[in-house]
């Protein structure tokens, strides 16, 4: 009896579009990673809570925000990455 390695039945290696897509895809990760990162200091803080903890969690949700709508946004002469 032969032993059949899933990688050879499956192919779950990325295509080029796949990575294409995560990395054009890449700045809103590390955003919302920095706006988790920011929320959970916030939730450390516990009573200790300042104004600059605060701030970065806005400035967080707003870069968020902001990287999200400029990936919505398909800007002239783009190639669509299926």
């Amino acid at each position: 009896m032969d032993i059949i390695h899933l990688s050879v039945l499956r192919d779950d290696e990325p295509t080029a579009a796949d990575l294409a897509a995560i990395e054009l895809e890449w700045p809103l990760i590390a955003a919302e990673q920095d706006l988790l990162e920011a929320e959970i200091a916030f939730d450390n803080a516990g009573e200790n809570v300042s104004d600059f903890d605060r701030r970065r969690i806005r400035r967080a949700e707003r870069r968020v925000q902001d990287i999200a709508r400029e990936l919505a946004i398909p800007t002239a002469g783009a190639e669509v990455v299926a």
